[in-house]
């Protein structure tokens, strides 16, 4: 916690995950990044964050980059498991 004040551990059903102090997930924040091409002032300009917000979760993910690519690989795959199960639903109605 003293290198990465701004960062704290939240419990939720899929484990223990990083996030911003009254924030989104460091993950959400990486991504977002990523979908800017690193442009901090977009990514704080979409989430409604400081730029220096997104700047410590951009630390935290260069000094713990595995677990944060972890953590978005996960979320992608409970995304697309999601929209599977909606897609066959709404196939079993024919629409």
């Amino acid at each position: 916690m003293d290198e990465h004040p701004l960062v704290r551990f939240v419990d939720g059903p899929a484990g223990r995950r990083p996030q911003l102090l009254g924030g989104p997930e460091v993950s959400d924040v990486v991504t977002t990044l990523r979908d800017n091409e690193g442009d901090v002032a977009a990514a704080a300009e979409y989430l409604e964050l400081p730029a220096g917000a997104v700047e410590a979760a951009a630390a935290y993910y260069g000094a713990f980059r595995a677990e944060v690519d972890e953590w978005i690989t996960v979320g992608q795959e409970e995304s697309e498991d999601a929209h599977a199960r909606w897609a066959a639903g709404r196939a079993a109605f024919g629409t």
